[in-house]
């Protein structure tokens, strides 16, 4: 067990118009300084297909998109206690302040990238935003309940109508 500041700055601009907050970055994600870092991480190909773009692929690649879309990024954790990239071991947990996304974008909707995100979301941050965050299946592959074409489905349901 690790405890680890979150070292990767959220990912935002004025017209940002949606917020996906994922849990806590992987190993992966942590060594690249972006976020869904990992080649299994299934992020990149459901948001791709959900705006009916082509799949990002270097950092630069990532954030044109995220910015071609106005969307914003962040995790709900600021620092914990951490095995590797295991969500199920998350203790000690300190949340990130998202005031500043909120005040600096037009943020109006708020999307969790799976469960611990949610868990999170709601018992730290919601009373502080006063945004309910609508819960997405993780895009992780642990969860393998939940394949591609499933995930992009329920993702273009929920993010494709704004």
């Amino acid at each position: 067990m690790e405890h680890i500041v979150h070292p990767i700055p959220p990912f935002y601009d004025g017209e940002s118009k949606i917020l996906i907050l994922g849990s806590f970055p992987s190993v992966k994600s942590r060594e690249q300084m972006f976020f869904y870092g990992h080649p299994q991480n299934r992020y990149w190909k459901v948001i791709a297909a959900v705006f009916e773009d082509d799949v990002p692929v270097t950092i630069p690649e990532k954030k044109a998109f995220l910015t071609k879309h106005h969307i914003a990024m962040w995790d709900v954790i600021g620092s914990c206690d951490i095995e590797g990239s295991s969500d199920s071991s998350i203790k000690n947990v300190s949340a990130n302040d998202l005031t500043q996304i909120l005040y600096n974008s037009k943020v109006e909707r708020i999307f969790v990238n799976g469960k611990t995100a949610e868990k999170y979301y709601k018992k730290y941050t919601e009373h502080v935003t006063g945004i309910k965050a609508t819960c997405l299946p993780s895009t992780s592959p642990a969860n393998a309940m939940c394949s591609l074409e499933k995930l992009t489905a329920i993702w273009k349901g929920s993010i494709g109508r704004i």
